[in-house]
Parts: C-alpha cells; structure tokens; sequence
C-alpha cells in the first residue's frame, strides 16, 4: 500500500511538473510569436539610438508609415498587416478556450456590460492620456525621448479608416496577451498579483523602448494602473476601449495639430 501512495504521488508530481513546463513554453512561444519578439527588436533598437551621433530627441519613430507608393498597393498592405497582426490574439484566445471555459467570458472580452464598459475605457483613457501626453513633451524636451511620429501615411480615402483599425490592433494585442492572457497563465502557475502586475507593466514598457525612456516609463505606469484596472474588474473590454481611444486620439490627431497648432508637438 505505501508503495501504491508513493507511486501515485510520484504519477501526480510528475503531471505537475510536466504541466508546469508545457506552461512555460506556451508563454515564450507566444511572446515570442507576439509582443516579446517587439520588445527585444526594441531594445536593439533603443541601443542603436544611443549609439548613433544624434541625441534621442533629434530622432524619430514613425508608427504607422506608407508600406508602398502605390495607393493601392499601400492599402493592401496595411489590411494585410493589421490582419496578421491579429493572429496572436486569435492564438491565446484558442489556447485559454477549454472545455466547459469560454475565453472571451474569462477575460471579460465581451458585450455583457457595453455602457458599464465605455465609462471605464473613457475614463481610463483621460486617466492615462493627459499626463501621458506631459511627459511625453518634457521627456522630449530633455532629450530622453525621440520624436514620436504618429501617422506618415498620405492623405486617401482610407487614411481614417485604417488608423482607427491600426489602433484596435494595437489595442487588441497588448491588453488580450500582456493583461488577458499573461495575468491567466501567470495565476495558473501560482504567481502572486503583484508580480504578475509588476512583470506585465515591464513587458508593457520594454516594448515601447525604440520610442526612448520617457514612453518605457509611462507605459509601465500605464500598465500598472491597466493591471489594478483587470485585478478589480475582471475584464479586458474596457482596457482595450481605452487603448484604442488613447491611440486614435494619438494617431488622429497628430495631423489635427501638425496643420493647426504647428510647433505644439515635436516635429509638427
């Protein structure tokens, strides 16, 4: 009988084990596939600023810049872009998908709670974009930050339609994977809440590095407040709501400025 318990017990360790690796590899796999692959071309890049002649402040990082000369063409390619640029959100919504468990229900991805939502993802968006915005320009103007050029693209038809569309991606992948799915797989392996907090906030910054160290620093704010933001709610929906406000406002309106308020932002 002791050796049967012992057995059993070994059996049981080793599922354990087995399942805590197989959890770890899921994760690198998907960062890697996802947001981790950005953070590391970003802090190559970050390096690659620091090495060059020009201060951090006489560079620029353009988010969303022409992908051909061709109207069309361009079109395309930025369709296509944001579209496979979804394809890790579809991947962690697969994997968090068991039976008996939806995915979208588990990280509050849904439209059970539409107004209680958009209240949430508003008043996160003031909450982060107004002082997100200050230390953007003093960060810029002491020469930690580069100069951040919102849109690049040509005046056409679809000029609006695809930016709104690049910052749902945006928003998309980085609260479903850095909050949905890292705080899941982060509890499932026993991490305490600050940690996952802690850990996801630095994800968060580390991948926004190429812009310089005023925007690492408040984005790891931001993602602190997002990750307090989830603990207490439970949902994903109204981070993503403020994201993809914060980001249309910042992709928006930078031409808004640039053509009536020239000299406000750098490099407008």
């Amino acid at each position: 009988m002791p050796h049967g318990l012992d057995a059993a017990r070994g059996s049981r360790l080793w599922i354990v084990t087995y399942e805590r690796k197989r959890a770890w590899l899921e994760i690198a796999i998907v960062l890697a596939l996802s947001l981790g692959a950005s953070a590391v071309y970003s802090i190559v890049a970050l390096l690659r600023r620091l090495a060059a002649t020009e201060a951090l402040n006489a560079q620029t990082a353009t988010l969303n810049a022409p992908l051909a000369t061709e109207p069309i063409f361009d079109l395309i390619y930025q369709l296509l872009g944001i579209f496979f640029g979804l394809v890790p959100v579809v991947l962690v919504l697969f994997l968090l998908t068991k039976p008996g468990t939806n995915a979208f229900t588990a990280l509050g991805f849904t439209l059970t709670q539409p107004w209680r939502d958009i209240g949430r993802g508003f008043s996160l968006a003031a909450l982060i974009g107004i002082p997100g915005l200050g230390l953007y320009l003093v960060g810029n103007a002491i020469g930690i930050t580069v100069t951040i050029v919102p849109t690049a693209l040509d005046t056409y038809w679809w000029t609006l339609p695809i930016l709104v569309l690049s910052a749902l991606r945006a928003a998309l992948v980085e609260e479903v994977i850095v909050v949905g799915y890292l705080f899941t797989r982060l509890r499932e392996l026993g991490w305490r809440t600050w940690q996952i907090i802690g850990v996801s906030a630095l994800l968060r910054g580390s991948y926004h590095l190429y812009q310089g160290f005023g925007p690492f620093i408040g984005n790891v704010v931001m993602g602190v407040v997002f990750g307090m933001a989830y603990q207490r709610w439970g949902r994903t929906m109204p981070l993503v709501i403020a994201h993809w406000i914060l980001d249309i406002v910042s992709f928006t309106g930078y031409g808004l400025v640039k053509a009536f308020v020239p000299g406000f932002l750098p490099g407008t």
